[in-house]
């Protein structure tokens, strides 16, 4: 089969073609168009078959990573949204919870009250009550209530619309009866109820979530619909997929009913491509550095396996969510950002960023400012003429003259203040991976650093050398490690029940029920998607904590049917989670299981282990492109080394070979700084052995 996976990025879209029966592998690297993404991605797309000879029709899947959902929140450029909410609940979505985001600053910024999803005129409320806990009906639906709501709503311009009920994780009746109400009212409108995007307790995250999918709704939708649409027109028969930010794959249908399950979704790529890279060659304990233009996102893979953000800790721009979500940590630190000397004449990078348009000065385009990218050409760590592969040449002078003036206005020599600027950067990106690392616990030194991203091999020695990892794993693809990931997932659905059920009082029959149902809700889905039950799997989980206790902790269940015996193996599993994230446990209080969960896994083909092409001549030698005069930091002084460049493909395989040096390939450059070795191993990745860097 041929599979394509295209991630768009700030500054590049990248894009992989595998063909599965072959073991063939081909990347290639458009610009992105920020106006419209889809036109970068289906130029990508035609390209990437023109130039390679392949037939479009042969294309069996693009899977997709888009940013859409997720530049609509961080922008605050989504619908005009409107709600429909349980009479007497209509300000949830402003109150929130007793905690304020900064506990002792008077001058902070709460996003749900600066900046609303839902802007309070827009807000109605109607008759309806369902109670806990066996959602026996108080109030019933007042359907003319509901009418005249979406009529309002549609005369302010509202073009999407939330129905949100108190207790509708119960019994979702209400809210559905609302909703084709709304449609039959409003037909052109983008609704969603908050118990169809997640149906579970705590009503301000409920109605947040539901809030950003009508929010991020038409937007992402139409976005879909029409990339779907030109795909086919193209000649591509392929099926789109799109990326979630749970670590699978789902349907263009299904995304453009929930785009919220999007959020994420290329950073969550990322993390599973720097995983599959680690188990190329058997590492499973693993960092995550995807450094793009714009931004570095940080995962953390531990023994195989994501850490995924709990539901009280995941939000997006300040906003809180509950869907399933890989742990993903974003700063504003990539290529593209930009150095400033701020009010008090403090040296800063970032988060600014330069972008694809004009993009930094070295790109030719018309960038005026200094940035991470014109610092690295300026200190020789970027190769003019080889960049993507010799597809597009650096500009040197205009680099240079951007960190000049920069380097008059903070009055330092001009290679002192490209290095400045790294220095910034490199210490910036260290303090976030500590935040998910030393600040939870993790001994970052235990892990090896994969590096990727058009920026991540760049600087990712340094990094480590500053959090004491002694190795960095650069993919074979750097690059578009984010659009490899995508072609190593599979399908994945999520599903959720609030129970509210304590240990010595359980209801096993209805917990068996649940699962049950829910299995196979997951099921019909992958049917639908053309698969046999060979290829699905499902794995059931709950949230589980101490009576009283306000955080959950998410606990597997083993095989096979709910009785007495297995909850025992459960509570037991829990109490030694609990122990080890939080150092202590309370075996004789009574466990609370709050939410059922239910993961289902659709396998789909899947990119193969890159084959190194071992009769080619591997040497030192052939792959020498040049040397040239390179700048680095050694023992606290900044100076100038004779450095090599090598090409990638021609590496000798298992030769230490020592720093410095700059490798090159089409997608990325590797820096290995003088105080490293590094080496080419037969999985394809490129390991770089960190020395101190003083």
């Amino acid at each position: 089969m041929k599979l394509i996976g295209v991630d768009v990025g700030g500054t590049f879209t990248d894009l992989v073609l595998t063909d599965t029966t072959a073991n063939q592998t081909i990347i290639h690297k458009v610009p992105t168009t920020p106006h419209d993404p889809s036109e970068g991605v289906m130029a990508g797309l035609i390209e990437l078959c023109e130039r390679n000879g392949i037939d479009r029709t042969e294309i069996d899947h693009v899977l997709h990573g888009t940013t859409i959902a997720t530049n609509a929140v961080l922008e605050h450029k989504g619908a005009v949204t409107g709600m429909i909410t349980t009479k007497g609940y209509r300000d949830i979505i402003h109150i929130g919870r007793h905690q304020r985001p900064e506990h002792y600053s008077i001058m902070q910024e709460i996003p749900w009250q600066d900046r609303p999803l839902i802007k309070r005129r827009h807000r109605k409320t109607v008759a309806e009550r369902i109670a806990p806990p066996k959602g026996e009906v108080l109030v019933p639906l007042d359907e003319e209530e509901v009418r005249i709501a979406a009529r309002e709503l549609k005369a302010q311009g509202v073009e999407s619309i939330a129905v949100c009920f108190l207790f509708s994780y119960i019994d979702p009746s209400h809210e559905d009866r609302a909703k084709a109400i709304v449609l039959e009212e409003f037909p052109e409108a983008f609704v969603t109820t908050s118990s169809d995007i997640s149906p579970q307790f705590r009503e301000f995250e409920r109605f947040t979530t539901a809030a950003m999918n009508a929010f991020v709704g038409p937007k992402v939708r139409t976005y879909v619909k029409n990339l779907a649409a030109n795909i086919a027109a193209s000649g591509l028969k392929a099926d789109l997929h799109i990326m979630g930010s749970n670590g699978g794959v789902a349907t263009a249908a299904l995304v453009a009913e929930r785009p919220v399950l999007t959020l994420l979704s290329g950073p969550a790529a990322g993390v599973l491509g720097g995983a599959w890279c680690g188990a190329l060659s058997a590492r499973n304990r693993l960092i995550t550095f995807d450094v793009g233009g714009t931004s570095a996102d940080i995962g953390i893979v531990t023994d195989g396996r994501f850490g995924e953000a709990t539901a009280r800790d995941t939000s997006i721009a300040g906003f809180p969510l509950m869907v399933p979500m890989i742990d993903i940590h974003t700063i504003g630190a990539g290529g593209g950002s930009i150095a400033w000397r701020d009010a008090g004449g403090t040296f800063k990078v970032g988060p600014r960023s330069a972008g694809s348009q004009p993009g930094p000065a070295a790109y030719g385009r018309g960038g005026t400012l200094p940035t991470v990218t014109d610092a690295n050409v300026v200190l020789g760590r970027l190769s003019k003429d080889n960049f993507l592969g010799g597809e597009m040449t650096l500009d040197g002078p205009a680099a240079n003259d951007v960190i000049v003036a920069f380097a008059d206005k903070m009055e330092l020599p001009v290679h002192e203040c490209a290095e400045g600027i790294l220095t910034i950067i490199n210490a910036s990106m260290a303090n976030a991976i500590r935040s998910r690392t030393v600040q939870k616990g993790i001994d970052p030194r235990e892990y090896a650093l994969v590096a990727f991203g058009g920026a991540g091999p760049l600087h990712g020695a340094e990094v480590a050398a500053e959090l004491g990892i002694s190795e960095v794993i650069i993919p074979p693809y750097p690059g578009i490690t984010s659009a490899v990931g995508l072609l190593t997932t599979d399908h994945k659905y999520d599903a959720i029940k609030t129970e509210f059920q304590v240990e010595g009082d359980l209801d096993l029959p209805r917990i068996n029920q649940d699962f049950d149902a829910m299995e196979e809700n997951l099921r019909k889905l992958f049917v639908a998607e053309g698969l046999s039950d060979d290829e699905m799997a499902f794995q059931r989980a709950g949230d589980f904590r101490y009576a009283g206790q306000g955080y959950e902790l998410r606990i597997d269940f083993p095989g096979g049917r709910v009785d007495d015996d297995l909850m025992v193996s459960v509570f037991n599993r829990f109490h030694e989670i609990h122990l080890g994230e939080y150092g202590q446990n309370y075996p004789d209080t009574p466990v609370e299981l709050v939410n059922v969960r239910v993961t289902g896994v659709g396998q789909m083909p899947k990119i193969q282990a890159a084959v190194v092409d071992e009769s080619t001549t591997r040497s030192l030698d052939a792959a020498l492109v040049r040397r040239d005069s390179t700048m680095f930091r050694v023992d606290g002084d900044l100076q100038t080394f004779e450095t090599p460049y090598y090409r990638r493909e021609l590496l000798p395989l298992n030769q230490p070979i020592p720093g410095p040096a700059i490798v090159l390939q089409k997608d990325t450059t590797t820096v290995v700084p003088p105080t490293c070795t590094f080496s080419a191993d037969r999985s394809g990745n490129l390991f770089i052995q960190v020395g101190e860097i003083k």
